[in-house]
């Protein structure tokens, strides 16, 4: 037969579409052409697929050979196409059985010795393989990824054993899952000694999964105590652990078992935050799914990279649009950021020397409308010798992550969802408050000029401090304390009065 059809995964952000390979064998001068949007390393694919064959000791044919990949629209990258490649020309040429082939799909990039090489994107393409009823053949080094999606995965490690597997003299290996879900972080919460406030208010940011800003002198405490996030958060469940990992295997980067926390340098790109290039790859937002991203002076970032965080943070997802395709990457991360009250970082004593305008152009870095989207601003003070030596160890991680986890779990059962993704109905439903309640917030909200963001916020955050202190109903205590954590809209309602 000169005819023939196998099946491979193409990789569009975390979604892995399904590619036909058909190749056609006709009479004629020997040639080699793949058609169907093939970019340079596919197009290269015809001397890696010649070499391999003929050093595994197969025939390649010297026929005119046309690889049609489809759907043609869809643009064709990288190596992962070369095994389906090899395996079509074998079947194509009679040298490998072609109806096994309906039953299979192969990703994986060929070496000139016919070994098989790991590519970007095996768990996606294991997840859609599964969903197709096809048994997947990955290289070996992607086995413990792609086995990941629950199916069951052959991994190989040469165009041999492959052939061998659809003559059904050799069974290949089935890949095991080898993710572990246990919390590997070191820095623990016992670390920070003082500032009870901040620590208050990161118990309660992780047990809502509230946005929030530090602010303060250099020095205090505000990137240690961010760095403790994840330590306190809940383990990823089964579900988000196969979200976080189908998104670090489309970006080539290995899995991990605990949640992200990406804490990119200021100087980084709106691209490298968000994603992008020629060929759409994760952003340090999406690589922060399900986790924490941490933006360290985060006035020093570009305006235009932190107004690119805006959306991601209202919808939980990025939407890069090139002219061939649309592609959409997830992105329901917590933010945590940190900066100083003006440019030297010493506001209010002696040696700052930062004038007035400095300091409007350092905090207009940060729009209206992105501060709206940060549920709590949190001011961390200067500590003097005499505090730091006297106060105790605080609270370990341990502990703290105990509360945020029946905190969460009190969420879940209650609405289905964390506070901080309440929206509309829901929102109203279980953030319900009392008249003296609505009377205190009301008034709050008029005197500090909050938007109905920041109102819809606070309440979140109110939820939260209930759900904390095991209460039912929000009461004035928690309204209180949800605008307390609201110091630059105070700041800023200061400034507008005077």
């Amino acid at each position: 037969m000169s005819l023939s059809v196998s099946y491979t995964r193409a990789q569009l952000g975390v979604n892995a579409p399904l590619v036909t390979v058909e190749t056609h064998l006709a009479n004629g001068l020997p040639a080699f052409h793949i058609v169907g949007l093939p970019e340079a390393a596919v197009r290269e694919s015809r001397d890696r697929v010649r070499s391999a064959l003929i050093n595994s000791h197969f025939e390649f044919p010297q026929r005119r050979i046309t690889v049609n990949l489809a759907p043609a629209d869809l643009p064709k990258d990288g190596g992962r196409y070369d095994l389906a490649i090899a395996i079509g020309i074998l079947a194509a040429s009679g040298q490998v059985p072609s109806e096994p082939l309906e039953s299979y799909e192969f990703i994986g990039e060929l070496a000139l010795t016919g070994g098989i090489r790991q590519v970007s994107g095996a768990l996606p393409a294991a997840i859609a393989s599964a969903a197709a009823q096809r048994l997947l053949i990955v290289p070996k080094e992607n086995g413990s990824e792609a086995a990941l999606a629950g199916s069951e995965i052959a991994n190989a490690n040469s165009l041999l054993e492959v052939c061998a597997e659809l003559h059904g003299r050799e069974k290949l290996p089935r890949a095991e899952q080898q993710l572990e879900r246990v919390i590997t972080h070191t820095a623990d919460l016992a670390d920070v000694r003082g500032q009870l406030k901040a620590r208050r208010a990161l118990e309660v940011a992780a047990a809502g999964g509230h946005n929030l800003l530090f602010y303060g002198p250099p020095g205090t405490g505000k990137t240690m105590l961010a760095s403790r996030l994840p330590g306190i958060l809940p383990p990823l469940t089964s579900h988000e652990s196969i979200e976080v990992a189908a998104v670090y295997s489309s970006a080539g980067l290995p899995h991990q078992s605990h949640r992200p926390f990406r804490a990119p340098h200021h100087s980084a790109s709106p691209t490298a935050l968000v994603g992008g290039g020629s060929t759409p790859r994760p952003g340090e937002i999406s690589l922060a799914h399900r986790g924490v991203l941490f933006l360290d002076e985060m006035p020093e970032f570009p305006r235009h990279a932190l107004e690119i965080l805006r959306e991601p943070l209202e919808n939980g997802e990025v939407r890069i649009s090139r002219a061939r395709a649309q592609v959409t990457f997830p992105a329901h991360f917590q933010l945590v950021a940190a900066m100083n009250p003006c440019p030297c970082g010493y506001l209010g004593e002696t040696r700052c020397r930062c004038t007035p305008d400095q300091i409007d152009r350092y905090r207009n870095k940060l729009s209206g409308p992105l501060l709206d989207r940060i549920d709590m601003q949190v001011e961390v003070g200067a500590m003097s010798a005499i505090q730091l030596q006297d106060s105790p160890p605080g609270e370990s991680s341990e502990s703290v992550r105990e509360r945020v986890c029946n905190a969460r779990q009190q969420q879940l059962l209650r609405q289905g969802t964390i506070n901080s993704l309440l929206k509309g109905a829901s929102l109203e439903n279980h953030c319900a408050l009392g008249d003296t309640e609505k009377l205190l917030l009301r008034q709050s909200v008029e005197k500090l000029g909050l938007s109905a963001r920041s109102y819809h916020r606070v309440l979140k955050v109110a939820r939260t401090l209930a759900d904390l202190a095991k209460q039912e109903r929000i009461g004035t205590a928690q309204i209180a304390e949800a605008l307390a954590y609201r110091n630059l809209d105070r700041r800023q309602a200061s400034v507008h009065t005077h």
